[in-house]
């Protein structure tokens, strides 16, 4: 092991430790704090669940696991292995906030954008075998020499049909606010077009950065439908962005939590740490307890009571 490499190494186990001798386990597992397994490329099930009960956190959403993202392909959700996986998740007093599909449902051509519908009904049906509440997908973006009313009523049928055919399953179909789709009014009239069967996953990095929303008249906008969240900080870099640590950078984060509690939001903080797509950020060693202190912060702070 490279000098570099063993100072990282150690100082990931460092910051574990450290959150983990200054978390009251039995306090933590009350908070409604999620991570998203995105942030964890590498780690197996067992390890997922491990690091989840270890840092207090009372949910995790299934978005691939050991790089696999196709989850009905996992051998932890094989039929003859459901069983024991839902033990594991017992065992350890963990639920699974969401799926997440990889679905994307603006495409003009009807074969693909039957594919990834077809994508959709999977995880579907998976999470009603887990007894998973919600399945998430991708709005995304706006078609190129196409209207806007246009893309987005393609979207909203294929929505609506997604949620007729989760109807009685105990899935829900929420749909991200993410890609083209980063403004409340898209949002508002996208939600409105889907029908009751549909509700929001309100990725608050998204509207904030992307839409440069303040998270007040983001959730004044679309607060009914928002039943999930994902929450992650970032800095400028150039053009783009760059994934901090939680509190780090300038995403409003303190402004999102108060936000939410005192909207009367129910549903899981989630990090969505990316580092899946974006390798050189923290390793989640570091990153997925530092969260779960950071949100205790937050959501006391916000008067969060459970």
């Amino acid at each position: 092991m490279s000098t570099l490499s063993r100072r990282r190494f150690l100082h990931s186990v460092g910051a574990t430790a450290a959150v983990l001798r200054t978390v009251p386990l039995r306090a933590a597992t009350q908070l409604p704090i999620a991570f998203s397994t995105l942030g964890c490329p590498k780690w197996p099930w067992k390890t997922i669940l491990e690091n989840a009960r270890a840092n207090g956190y009372a949910a995790i959403e299934l978005r691939g696991i050991e790089g696999e993202m196709n989850l009905p392909k996992r051998q932890e959700f094989a039929p003859g292995a459901v069983a024991t996986t839902m033990k594991d998740l017992s065992a350890l007093d963990l639920k699974v906030s969401d799926l997440g599909a990889s679905s994307m449902l603006h495409s003009p051509d009807q074969a693909k954008r039957n594919e990834q519908i077809d994508e959709a009904k999977r995880f579907i049906d998976l999470a009603h075998t887990l007894t998973v509440p919600y399945v998430r997908v991708f709005p995304n973006n706006y078609v190129a020499n196409e209207s806007k009313a246009t893309t987005i009523a393609r979207i909203a049928d294929a929505l609506r049909g997604l949620a007729t055919y989760a109807k009685g399953s105990g899935v829900t179909v929420i749909v991200e606010s993410h890609g083209d789709f980063t403004d409340s009014a898209s949002l508002l009239d996208l939600m409105k077009q889907s029908g009751d069967g549909v509700a929001l996953l309100w990725d608050t990095h998204h509207t904030c950065v992307e839409g440069k929303e303040k998270p007040a008249d983001t959730f004044a906008a679309l607060g009914s439908y928002v039943r999930h969240t994902h929450i992650k900080d970032s800095v400028p870099a150039g053009a783009d962005r760059h994934y901090v640590l939680t509190g780090k950078g300038d995403v409003p984060i303190a402004d999102i939590v108060r936000t939410l509690v005192a909207g009367g939001y129910r549903g899981y903080y989630c990090f969505e740490w990316e580092k899946t797509w974006h390798p050189d950020i923290d390793e989640p060693e570091v990153a997925i307890p530092q969260y779960a202190n950071a949100m205790r912060g937050y959501l006391t702070d916000a008067g969060y009571k459970s």
